[in-house]
């Protein structure tokens, strides 16, 4: 594995025109001077000086990276010869749902301080549910014609009836808002109810009985989180908050 020194030097050439400025180019430069890179940096300034580099080095595409007389490769390329992993577009990950569930928890937490002046409050729980049903819808309702379509790969409803696939963002969405501004229960509760309902049964099915393995629709229809229990755990998250909602109305 290569080891850089702080002596060590490197030479970029990258995209850096009027009309546009190479993002890659700059994360190339960037990750060899924090790896203690001495970056003699080569700046490609119009189409001709472009392509006269690519003809030159035999290359299709910029940045490219030089380490002694080593010609290292783009970006991709340089963080596998300095040891590190590769971001790939099409692994599979849990990170979008980690990232809005835990967004979501700060959120019910800052909700509880603005409103009650501590952290920790009974309502708390009920913030942070309302929260990710809204963070999620907002996914979703970026690109509804693709969050159907993968939405009906495994939902039981929506292969019956098509227009529920682009429904449910809506419904989703709008049960979250009413259930954090704690307003229209009578509404919001079954709304979060039935879409929770319907789709724990669908997931459970998709994947503990027909034993699919396929993507969940939960953050967008682009994303790759495999649909499985964390689908699933969202889903009696909403059940419970259909139930939990109006009851709370009742006893309160």
């Amino acid at each position: 594995m290569p080891i850089s020194t702080p002596t060590a030097s490197a030479r970029v050439y990258r995209m850096k025109t009027a009309e546009h400025m190479c993002p890659f180019g700059l994360k190339t430069v960037d990750l060899l001077k924090r790896k203690g890179f001495k970056v003699d940096d080569h700046t490609l300034t119009s189409r001709d000086e472009i392509d006269a580099f690519k003809e030159q080095e035999n290359v299709d595409t910029t940045p490219q990276v030089y380490i002694g007389d080593q010609r290292i490769g783009g970006y991709e390329e340089l963080r596998k010869h300095l040891g590190m992993s590769v971001p790939n577009a099409k692994k599979t990950t849990y990170r979008p749902v980690i990232a809005i569930f835990a967004t979501a928890l700060l959120i019910g937490l800052a909700i509880s301080w603005a409103t009650q002046g501590t952290l920790f409050t009974a309502r708390m729980p009920e913030y942070a549910v309302a929260t990710a049903m809204v963070l999620l819808g907002l996914q979703k309702l970026q690109d509804v014609e693709s969050f159907s379509s993968m939405f009906l790969n495994y939902d039981l409803l929506a292969q019956r009836y098509v227009p529920y696939s682009y429904l449910y963002p809506y419904a989703e969405t709008v049960a979250g808002i009413l259930m954090l501004a704690g307003t229209l229960v009578w509404l919001a509760a079954p709304l979060a109810l039935f879409v929770g309902t319907v789709g724990a049964i669908s997931v459970f099915k998709a994947v503990y009985i027909d034993k699919r393995e396929l993507k969940c629709a939960c953050v967008g229809g682009n994303s790759n989180v495999p649909l499985g229990f964390v689908s699933l755990t969202e889903n009696l998250v909403m059940i419970a908050m259909g139930l939990w909602m109006p009851l709370r109305m009742l006893v309160g």
